[in-house]
């Protein structure tokens, strides 16, 4: 038996053609619905990236205790148990964020591995002077967006781009072992990952991206939708010709197994780690907002040889943590007692059942909870969003090791079950997401598919939290989470537990479009002024830290804002109630620079003048 695993990044479902999307041009996943099981109720669980393939080593959720890093010591890793049972695996990848800190463990369980570079700002090719300069609609031009703009010189053909000789390599791999047993390997795709860097190939399929004089659109930033229409339509179509292109190396790999008959004896999977937002509830991206259908519904393609069942779908409830147990269950390797994912080929098989409830997020975001039909997304109870530890032995951020002042405090703290006896560093954590701001939500996604209209039933909230939590107590949750999120650490919820309804309005300030700038004046403080000259006074520097938090300043800096109005986009603190609230309070802070002070004025400007 061999295993054929294809894991593209950010591959979101609705831009599929066998998940309803006849717009796009993808006649090799069509092709590969046919020749498989589609699952239509497949959710990610641990976000993003690196959480995310955690997962498929350890058949477990990490994000309650971990964020982005890499392989603890005491993890399981499904590749690694595979070579132990004599299952050759083998990595071929350009997925840039296995050779940075917060990945340099996972490549290492596998037998061999090749790398594949130049994706996203890859720290690829070397040039001291700046790169040709596009005009971008893109705002956040850090070191990254840089290197991608030297590395894109050297990509120019598509035989160079990383997809082609990621997919490249695994033909190899399968060519080379075609007489060979009992072998794995994975042809992991970093594309459609942002930015979308296709050819005039795939490109041709979608008209905007023939309209001349237009700004590259193929890079979103993380932040609100404030583009206008035909730039929106443009960065779908930028995702649609990378995704059209993947279609293509997917057709590749298609044609391997026709032509060598590999679908006797190979099983094919075809998955990715989430989705992404393309616009839809506001915004692009992930982890500023909730995790949307759009950004955890995955799509999930089988072929088992065993069953030999195609062109069906299954709607069982199933995860990423799933898709390891299937690979042992292949070969006949045992699942540990660590493991809370198990094989889908029964599922294939013979019908079973899939899991009752799925538990997904990122670390120190919502703590979300689906049964298939209502999605529960539960935020903080209070707006400082603590307590939130991290759990590890593995001090590492994505690119960078934890800092002495992150370390400073750090306790060693008993173990849990799954970390087989090994006591842990408990260390202060930080979240990327910003639950606070979009409070408690619930969704009934029958009556509701597009998550357009919040649920507020009490009782139903109330199930919804009976099932988070039974969750969070299997996955052995960290207590600090139910202190965070206000939840009882054993026995039952109860009315009091409840928070839909309490952050409901939280939930709907957070989607209210930005006001224009018009509505704000220029000649006093306020969200227009320059945030170095709101630093710079005491009055108005307590109000912005108040705002935004003590990161305001490092914010602005990574976003290119120069205002807290070019700022709001990037962060759901700054909705529009809250920025016409701040705008008052900065021009309450200060006289207007025009204003001559009357004994009167002068009064009311408070003791920080005086």
């Amino acid at each position: 038996m061999r295993a054929v695993v294809v894991l593209f990044d950010s591959l979101n479902r609705r831009f599929l053609p066998p998940y309803g999307a006849d717009w796009v041009h993808a006649p090799n996943f069509a092709r590969l619905a046919r020749r498989t099981v589609r699952f239509d109720n497949c959710y990610a669980g641990s976000m993003p990236c690196m959480p995310a393939r955690r997962e498929l080593h350890t058949a477990r959720p990490n994000f309650m205790h971990r964020s982005w890093g890499p392989l603890e010591p005491f993890d399981d890793s499904v590749p690694e148990m595979l070579s132990g049972a004599g299952v050759y695996t083998h990595l071929v990848t350009d997925h840039p964020h296995y050779w940075e800190d917060g990945g340099a463990t996972y490549h290492n369980r596998f037998d061999t591995y090749e790398f594949f570079r130049g994706q996203e700002g890859d720290a690829w090719k070397g040039h001291v002077a700046d790169p040709a300069v596009p005009d971008s609609s893109r705002r956040v031009r850090h070191g990254l967006w840089r290197q991608d703009l030297v590395n894109r010189q050297y990509l120019q053909d598509e035989a160079d781009h990383p997809q082609t000789r990621t997919v490249d390599a695994g033909l190899e791999f399968m060519a080379t072992n075609r007489e060979a047993d009992s072998w794995m390997v994975q042809i992991e795709c970093f594309d459609p990952h942002e930015p979308y860097f296709s050819h005039r190939e795939y490109r041709r399929h979608y008209p905007s991206l023939d309209a001349s004089g237009s700004q590259d659109n193929d890079w979103p930033d993380y932040k609100r939708v404030d583009e206008p229409p035909e730039a929106v339509e443009r960065t779908r179509d930028e995702y649609a010709a990378l995704l059209s292109m993947c279609d293509a190396s997917l057709g590749r790999i298609l044609d391997r197994f026709d032509d060598e008959g590999l679908w006797e004896d190979t099983l094919l999977m075809v998955c990715t780690d989430h989705g992404f937002l393309l616009g839809e509830h506001g915004w692009w991206g992930k982890n500023a907002q909730p995790w949307y259908d759009e950004t955890i519904h995955t799509p999930l393609f089988l072929w088992d040889p065993v069953s030999g069942r195609s062109d069906e779908s299954r709607d069982q409830l199933v995860q990423t943590i799933d898709l390891g147990p299937t690979l042992l269950d292949l070969f006949g390797v045992a699942p540990t007692e660590r493991m809370q994912g198990r094989s889908v080929l029964p599922v294939i098989r013979t019908a079973a059942a899939g899991h009752d409830t799925a538990l997904f997020g990122s670390f120190g975001g919502h703590v979300n909870v689906t049964d298939g039909r209502y999605v529960y997304m539960r935020a903080a109870s209070g707006p400082d969003n603590a307590p939130l530890h991290e759990h590890t032995l593995m001090p590492t951020h994505m690119n960078s090791r934890f800092t002495p002042d992150e370390l400073e405090g750090a306790e060693l703290v008993p173990p849990f079950r799954f970390t087989r006896g090994v006591p842990l560093l408990r260390v202060r954590g930080t979240a990327f997401s910003d639950a606070s701001s979009f409070g408690t939500v619930l969704f009934d996604l029958e009556s509701d598919p597009e998550q357009e209209h919040p649920v507020l039933d009490d009782d139903l909230e109330l199930r919804m939290i009976g099932l988070l939590l039974d969750a969070m107590r299997a996955n052995e949750a960290p207590l600090s989470q139910y202190a965070r999120l206000g939840l009882p650490e054993t026995g039952a919820a109860d009315h009091a537990h409840l928070l839909a309804r309490t952050q409901h309005d939280r939930y709907l300030a957070a989607l209210e479009p930005l006001p224009m700038a018009d509505e704000f004046p220029t000649d006093r403080a306020g969200v227009r002024t320059a945030i170095a000259e709101l630093l710079a006074l005491p009055e108005t520097r307590a109000v912005l830290v108040d705002a935004v938090g003590p990161v305001v300043e490092r914010l602005a800096t990574q976003t290119g804002s120069s205002t807290l109005l070019d700022l709001a986009p990037f962060t759901p603190a700054l909705a529009a109630t809250r920025l016409r609230a701040i705008d008052a309070q900065l021009a309450a802070a200060v006289l207007p620079a025009t204003e001559e002070p009357t004994p009167e004025s002068t009064e009311t400007a408070g003791a920080g003048h005086r």
